[in-house]
């Protein structure tokens, strides 16, 4: 009985792995110093294979399947051992069983700025990083190549390798595809496609293939995002005059909102006054303003000149200006301006008619004197 048991314990008959890692890559059947038995039985389950090595060289490899270890499923190891046909003997060979099974969510992205021409920048520096799926398309050259002696490989030993080879080849795919950075966003499935055909021949050597991958994010350095930033919110404050006022009028409030604080006081009375200059330019640039009396020697200077009153056009639901008196008048002579154009200035109540309002009535009543008749013929 004893002797029984020896031999049941020292011959294996049924080699199988099921693996809940998630992460396992290639495992190695341990045999613990004891023999398969002709004739076992080997369980490959879907998404392994199993590789067997004897005497440190690669043997045969078995899909998924259930099968009896004989000389006829087994050639090569057989070529090998130089067995006979009659073989029955137990024998000793390494197995090892490899998931081939996708690996999903695999990282990668770029450690260092990448330098490329962009046709709109110049050279600037990109960040990108995504996600890809590997799996073992060659069980045979994966061990030959990769794993090797490794009773225990996962996933992580290749992962940075792999980057690597992808950072490589992104690098290349960026400088040779001339797509400016502004429209990579758009075509990151097309540049993960041709990132995909480049690496295809280097992750082939390994054994691997690489079924999916993905581009999350191209990212331009801080400063530059910043300009770009700056950019955008220039085209969407469209009018500047119209936006540098509204800035202007903003900062005031803000200012006069903070109680006892002088440097609020004088960036808002700072404001104020470029404001009141911006206002005062008509469409055909700044409206010249009274110049002050030079000074004489023991006369106070001369009160400081009014400021001008500027004036806004409403037609058609949008509004024109600011204008000065003068240029109404210009407007008013060439038919710009009539009586029942609507305009506003600061401290009215609403629109009102050019005509009812005392100030502009005189543009459209004070009229050039008739013209003088022509000259008579010579000698008349």
């Amino acid at each position: 009985m004893a002797l029984f048991n020896f031999l049941t314990g020292e011959f294996i008959d049924v080699i199988a792995w099921t693996d809940d890692t998630r992460d396992t890559m290639v495992w190695r059947f341990e045999r613990q110093g004891n023999a398969i038995k002709y004739g076992a039985k080997l369980t490959v389950r879907e998404g392994q294979a199993a590789v067997f090595v004897n005497e440190g060289q690669l043997a045969d490899v078995f899909t998924p399947g259930l099968y009896m270890l004989e000389t006829n499923n087994m050639p090569i190891l057989t070529t090998l051992q130089h067995w006979d046909h009659g073989f029955s003997s137990p024998f000793k060979a390494e197995v090892y069983f490899v998931n081939t099974t996708r690996f999903n969510d695999q990282k990668w992205g770029t450690k260092n700025p990448i330098i490329c021409r962009d046709p709109e920048f110049g050279p600037v520096r990109i960040r990108a990083y995504g996600t890809y799926s590997m799996r073992v398309a060659d069980p045979g050259t994966f061990l030959k190549e990769v794993v090797g002696t490794d009773g225990e490989f996962t996933s992580d030993e290749i992962a940075n390798q792999i980057r690597n080879v992808i950072v490589q080849e992104f690098s290349q795919v960026i400088a040779k595809s001339n797509i400016p950075v502004l429209d990579m966003a758009a075509n990151t499935a097309d540049l993960g496609k041709l990132i995909t055909t480049a690496i295809a021949p280097t992750i082939a050597a390994y054994g691997l293939t690489i079924p999916e991958f993905y581009i999350e994010n191209v990212s331009l350095p801080e400063e530059v995002e910043k300009v770009l930033d700056k950019r955008t919110s220039v085209g969407i404050a469209g009018d500047l005059s119209k936006y540098t006022q509204f800035s202007a009028a903003e900062a005031m409030t803000s200012s006069a909102q903070t109680p006892n604080s002088g440097m609020g006081a004088g960036l808002g009375m700072g404001m104020g006054m470029g404001m009141a200059q911006q206002m005062a330019m008509g469409p055909w640039g700044a409206v010249p303003q009274p110049q002050a009396a030079p000074q004489q020697p023991a006369m106070a200077p001369p009160p400081p000149p009014p400021v001008e009153k500027v004036w806004h056009i409403a037609e058609n639901g949008q509004t024109r200006g600011p204008f000065s008196r003068a240029t109404l008048g210009r407007m008013a002579s060439e038919g710009g301006l009539t009586r029942a154009s609507l305009v506003w200035t600061p401290g009215m109540d609403g629109w009102t008619a050019a005509g009812e309002i005392t100030e502009l009535a005189q543009l459209f009543t004070v009229m050039p004197p008739p013209p003088p008749p022509p000259p008579g013929p010579p000698g008349a």
